[in-house]
C-alpha cells in the first residue's frame, strides 16, 4: 500500500501584529512540512523563521528516512549556531524561532519540535496533540523566552536561544484517513482543542480545513500571527 498526501498551508499577519514573523513550508514531493514562529518581542523573528524554512526547503531527500531526519537535525543545529552568531554581530539579546516539523516515512510519520508550535493528529473523530509545549508557567497572549513576566508563560526552548539545540521527536502512525495539523500559537490562542477537533470532524479536505481555521481565528481577536499546515493521508 502506498500512502499519498494531500496538504494545504497558510500564514497571515493577524489583526494586531504589524509584521508576520511566521513561516511555513509544504514539500509533498519529499514528505516534509514545517511551521516556524519567529519570537515576537525580540529582534528579527521573521529572519529566524524564514531562515528555517529556506534551509529546510533546500534540503535534498536521499537515502532512508533516518538519514533525512539526521539531515534535518543537522540543519536545525547549524541554523541555531548561525542565529546565535547573528545576534552577537547585531548586538541584540536573541534572534530565534520555534518550529514544528512533520516527516513521512514508509512505516510512520515523525514529528520534531522546538518551543510551542504544535502538531495534532486527527483520526476516527478524535483529535490529540502529539507535541508537548516547551513552556513553563501559564500561556496567555504572549510567551517569552528567558525571565518569566507576570501573566505570561516562559518559553524554555527555541532555535537560536541557547548554544546546544535539543529537538524532541515523536513517532505516529500513517494510516489512510489520518490528518495532521501543524500550527503556530496564533491558532491555539484563538480556539480550544475542542473547537479545532470539531473543525477537523466537519472538514476532511486540507484546503477547506485551513480556510475554516483561518476564518475562525480572524473572526476573533487575531492577536498573533496565524499559521497552519494540514496534511491528510490517503490511500
Amino acid at each position: 500500500m502506498t500512502i499519498r498526501y494531500v496538504s494545504a498551508g497558510c500564514t497571515v499577519t493577524g489583526k494586531v501584529r504589524k509584521h508576520n514573523e511566521d513561516a511555513i513550508l509544504v514539500r509533498d514531493e519529499v514528505g516534509l512540512w514545517v511551521v516556524a514562529d519567529g519570537l515576537g518581542g525580540h529582534s528579527a523573528g521573521d529572519y529566524a523563521s524564514n531562515l528555517i524554512v529556506e534551509r529546510l526547503g533546500a534540503l535534498p531527500r536521499s537515502g532512508s528516512a533516518f538519514d533525512f531526519i539526521e539531515a534535518i537535525k543537522d540543519t536545525l543545529g547549524q541554523i541555531n549556531a548561525d542565529l546565535l552568531q547573528a545576534a552577537a554581530t547585531r548586538g541584540v539579546d536573541l534572534i530565534g524561532s520555534t518550529v514544528v516539523v512533520l516527516v513521512s516515512s514508509a512505516d510512520c510519520m515523525l514529528c520534531g519540535w522546538v518551543g510551542d508550535s504544535r502538531a495534532y493528529c486527527f483520526e476516527d473523530g478524535h483529535l490529540r496533540q502529539i507535541t508537548r509545549d516547551h513552556v513553563h508557567g501559564g500561556e496567555d497572549d504572549s510567551t517569552h523566552f528567558g525571565a518569566q513576566q507576570a501573566g505570561t508563560g516562559m518559553l524554555t526552548r527555541a532555535v537560536g536561544a541557547e548554544e546546544h539545540l535539543f529537538v524532541d521527536w515523536v513517532v505516529a502512525d500513517n494510516r489512510p484517513g489520518m490528518t495532521f495539523v501543524l500550527c503556530s500559537d496564533g491558532i491555539n490562542k484563538e480556539m480550544s482543542d475542542a473547537e479545532l477537533g470539531e473543525q477537523c470532524r466537519r472538514l476532511a479536505q486540507p484546503h477547506d480545513l485551513v480556510a475554516s481555521l483561518f476564518d475562525l481565528a480572524l473572526s476573533r481577536a487575531g492577536r498573533d500571527n496565524i499559521s497552519a499546515v494540514v496534511v491528510r493521508l490517503q490511500e
